[in-house]
Parts: C-alpha cells; structure tokens; sequence
C-alpha cells in the first residue's frame, strides 16, 4: 500500500557511452533496474529509443528511455539517489552535453514547481547560447527544457501521456504533438515497452 505522502516522479534516462555496465542499451537497462528499486510500487518503464546526440554533433546516438516511479523522496533525496547511479556507471561530470556513460534527469516530482515559480522561468527562458556556459546551482522542476526535448517527450508518453505540466498546464501528449514532426521522427524505438 502506498502512503499519502508518495508522489510520482518522471525520471528519463541516456547513455552514449559504453559504462562499467556494457553498451549505451545495457547501460539504460541495467540503470532502469537501479532506479525502479526506489519505487514503492512497480515503476512504469518506457521503450528503448535512439535519439541523436544534443546538440547535433555532440558524440555518438544516444540509447534514451523513461520510467514513473513512486516515491515519498523529497525531490533532492531523490537527485541524490539518481547521481548515485550514475557513479556507479562510472558517469564524470566533464563536459556539458558531452558524450555520457549515464544521464538521468529527474524531470518532474508530481506538481511541484522549483525552488520557485521566477527561477524556473528564468531557466526556462535561458537562451541556447546561455545554457552551453551556465548551469543552475540548484535543482529546477519541471525541467526546463523538457518542451523543447522530442527525446524527453517520445519516451515519457510511453509512461505518463496524461502528467500535466503544472507551469504550461497541458498534458506530455500534448506538449509532444506541439514539436516539430521532423523533432519526434528523430527518436527512434529500439525495444518496445514492456518487451521481455
């Protein structure tokens, strides 16, 4: 049974670099496993895309999924529990969307806007120039550039079609069919969801 404190969190997650784990796929895979362990129900896994590397040029496709998980963490406790994983896919922090044993992003813990409604739009609002040199000292939620991501988008509508923004107020599905169809064509299924 779940408590009334338990909120869902959307976590997405990418390799394009082989890990202590093996290949971008079985990084993703081994990583899902890890990160399902924090739920307290079963977690929702996505299917396997490939997605090429952002921004264009940056390295090899990325292998991206997504997965809900249900969880009384508070947002930071579970950003810790996340980067945890990543050390031990032997992800280093280098270079800013450099190539990457793991990447996984909490994008949303329930309705939750932080640490406030100003300094998420700022962050929002960041221009791409600015965001290749500045990186926020502190977690923002929703993601800020979730919306603007098909390879966030593609596989969190595999999980949560029907989460909805609490700053833009539609829904993932909808957020998703307002890219470019060009932007989602790019992400590509490699295994289905819920594919043994």
């Amino acid at each position: 049974m779940i408590s009334s404190e338990t909120q869902i969190a959307l976590i997405c997650l990418g390799s394009n670099e082989e890990s202590a784990w093996g290949d971008a796929m079985a990084t993703v895979q081994k990583a899902m496993l890890k990160v399902g362990v924090l739920s307290e129900i079963p977690a929702k896994s996505s299917g396997l895309y490939a997605t090429p590397a952002f921004p264009a040029g940056a390295g090899p496709d990325f292998v991206n999924a997504a997965m809900i998980i249900f969880t009384t963490l508070s947002p930071l406790a579970l950003l810790e529990h996340l980067h945890q994983i990543e050390a031990a896919a032997g992800r280093q922090r280098v270079k800013r969307w450099g190539q990457r044993t793991l990447d996984l992003d909490l994008i949303a813990v329930g309705g939750s806007i932080l640490p406030d409604a100003e300094t998420y739009a700022y962050w929002r609002d960041l221009s791409l120039q600015d965001q290749l040199v500045e990186t926020p000292s502190q977690l923002i939620l929703p993601h800020p550039r979730m919306q603007d991501r098909a390879f966030v988008l593609v596989p969190l509508c595999d999980v949560a079609p029907d989460w909805r923004h609490p700053v833009l107020g539609r829904s993932v599905a909808q957020i998703c069919a307002d890219l470019p169809s060009a932007a989602r064509a790019e992400v590509t299924p490699l295994i289905a969801p819920n594919a043994p």
